[in-house]
């Protein structure tokens, strides 16, 4: 069905701006992360502190959350969580300690945990053609990452306040856009209790799929964070790099992904892409030039993007029938464990050596690929009777976001 089919389609394309802004605002941060340190006085782990606190506190409220949307419906929780990120953004920009600036932050973090648990349930809500919503919805993610470095090299340049300010005014547009082009769809979305909302780690092959992404996000958040500490240079090559990476991200979810999955299935997919992330994590312990780092970052980011375009069909497709227990969960799994990762290494870059987060980070993803490599049949034949697999019964998974 083509896109131009759906009825919804103004209220679809303005959640995934509101997409495109949130994930730009994860992104934004890298370049300027060595500037707030030096203009603050911030060590290397106080630092990773704007990510973890942000990454922790969307983890914990990710349940909470997603059974407020029983009560106040998708609409209302998707607004609130946009006008948080709004307020913390420019109070951020207003911040003069590194304390103050982790507070926000995680303010941050708790407005973006009310946009990821509704939006991509919302999308699917109001769509008939799932797989172009779904496509839509990874466009912008994958835009995001790649635009948000960008934005926050080029905006730092005049100073590490003025990403954080320009993430506030975006925002405050994707609110309006919001607050007169969404709406709710027509069926209101059930009450959930604590025990209902956790039902989806009842199901092996999630908690199985949780494991992986557990070891992938903690990867994932080491590049993210200590990345631009590691590679030591000015907000706008670091912005360059990082939308280098972005770029790389996003061709790994919008092309090679999908494509890949439909050849050798998306476990396979996964497997594929985790064992190039390993020699990448390899690559940047024992870099002997920039040059190389840049290399291996975007390489790194290629290989995320692939695993992003197949990971969340893999916990949609073994989780709990209704989407907003699964996705709550999975999101629950997905930041919790990558919350400790840019403190972590923070602390071994300035205590260990700047190539120790690598190493660790290679340990924890060489477990993932362990555990894919004892359960990935059991994955695949867990997911093979999903729904969203209905269409395309030839391969192993359709990959999703």
């Amino acid at each position: 069905m083509s896109a131009r089919d759906e009825p919804n389609k103004t209220a679809i394309y303005a959640t995934a701006l509101t997409a495109f802004f949130a994930i730009a605002g994860i992104g934004v941060v890298d370049p300027i992360l060595p500037v707030i340190g030096q203009e603050i006085g911030a060590s290397t782990w106080q630092i990773e502190l704007l990510f973890t606190a942000y990454i922790a506190v969307m983890a914990i409220f990710m349940i909470p959350v997603t059974i407020s949307t029983g009560r106040f419906g998708y609409k209302k929780v998707l607004a609130a969580g946009v006008s948080l990120v709004a307020v913390a953004a420019i109070l951020a920009s207003l911040a003069g300690s590194i304390g103050s600036l982790a507070l926000l932050r995680g303010l941050w973090g708790l407005g973006n945990s009310m946009f990821f648990v509704t939006a991509m349930v919302l999308l699917i809500s109001l769509a008939r053609d799932r797989e172009w919503v779904v496509e839509l919805y990874e466009t912008c993610l994958g835009l995001g990452f790649a635009l948000g470095p960008l934005i926050g090299g080029l905006l730092g340049q005049i100073s590490w306040r003025v990403p954080f300010f320009a993430c506030g005014v975006f925002m405050i547009g994707a609110l309006v856009i919001s607050l007169t082009k969404l709406s709710d769809p027509a069926e209101r979305p059930a009450p959930l209790t604590v025990r209902r909302a956790f039902a989806a780690f009842k199901r092996p092959a999630f908690v199985i799929v949780s494991i992986v992404v557990a070891t992938y996000n903690f990867v994932f958040f080491t590049v993210l964070g200590f990345g631009p500490v590691a590679l030591g240079l000015g907000i706008v090559p670091l912005g360059l790099v990082f939308t280098g990476w972005g770029v790389g991200l996003a061709f790994g979810i919008l092309v090679i992904g999908h494509r890949l999955a439909v050849r050798i299935g998306a476990v396979r997919t996964v497997g594929a892409a985790f064992v190039v992330l390993l020699l990448t994590l390899v690559g940047l312990a024992l870099s002997p030039a920039t040059w190389f780092s840049v290399v291996m970052l975007v390489v790194a980011g290629l290989c995320m993007g692939v695993t992003n375009a197949n990971v969340t069909d893999l916990a949609l497709a073994t989780g709990d029938p209704d989407r907003r227990i699964t996705t709550g969960a999975f999101n629950l799994v997905r930041w919790g464990f990558a919350a400790p990762a840019p403190v972590v290494s923070g602390l071994l870059g300035e205590h260990v050596g700047l190539s120790s987060p690598f190493w660790v980070a290679a340990v924890v993803l060489g477990l993932g690929i362990a555990v894919l490599a004892v359960f990935g049949r059991r994955i695949t034949q867990a997911a093979s009777g999903d729904e969203l697999m209905a269409p395309h019964a030839d391969r192993e998974l359709v990959p999703a976001t």
